[in-house]
């Protein structure tokens, strides 16, 4: 696979948070409907996460708090508007039991609980112009979360193609969604914590990757 997709992040952003580092992880990929192993992970490592961390205490975690910052000095507000990190993270900590999508969309949520910071997670082929540039929402800004219909990014982090708005925090774009029949794979890990543990961060997230969706041909690109 050759990676043909370039990243870029606005000066809106660096202004709102000096210290992002983003991390974009390339790779053709098998998916599958479910995975039971990897299931057996995501129940060890919550019982783990619950006897960690309280819904009160991981507001304090840097990366999820950091990530919270941002939404404030973009102009939203994080508490109505939760990033998918702290908001799976509230949900395993509630004793709600993680939703099941496909072992793609799994694997980059256990990736996500385990680091705090928001991971797009995007079918290559889907995007559109061979470029993504990381800007902040505009008002009226046409937008379809997945599973959410319309959804309001005004004030918000956004990664944008040739056509609009694919991903934020809070959701990712239906238009550019991982499927059963997605291959090439783009999932991007956010940090607005800054470069600290970011590569360990991306490792056990590529980790998974292999193990449970034979990834190869791999690129890792920081940005």
């Amino acid at each position: 696979m050759n990676r043909h997709i370039d990243i870029e992040v606005s000066d809106e952003i660096r202004h709102a948070c000096p210290v992002f580092k983003g991390a974009a992880v390339f790779a053709v990929v098998r998916n599958s409907s479910y995975n039971e192993e990897l299931w057996n992970r995501i129940a060890e490592f919550t019982e783990m996460y619950r006897s960690k961390y309280t819904t009160d205490s991981i507001k304090d975690m840097p990366s999820i708090q950091a990530t919270r910052q941002v939404y404030k000095k973009c102009g939203k507000d994080p508490s109505r508007y939760r990033p998918s990190s702290e908001a799976l993270c509230r949900c395993i900590l509630r004793g709600i039991p993680l939703y099941q999508i496909d072992t793609l969309v799994d694997l980059i949520n256990l990736a996500s609980i385990n680091c705090g910071h928001s991971i797009g997670g995007f079918d290559m082929d889907k995007i559109e112009g061979g470029k993504l540039v990381l800007g902040i929402g505009k008002a009226g800004e046409p937008y379809e979360g997945i599973g959410r219909g319309t959804l309001n990014i005004e004030g918000m982090p956004v990664y944008r193609d040739a056509i609009g708005g694919v991903g934020t925090p809070t959701s990712d774009n239906e238009r550019t969604k991982i499927t059963a029949e997605t291959v090439n794979l783009l999932t991007i890990m956010n940090s607005y914590s800054g470069i600290d543990g970011l590569e360990d961060d991306v490792e056990f997230m590529v980790n998974l990757m292999k193990e449970f969706a034979d990834a190869k041909e791999i690129e890792i690109v920081y940005f």
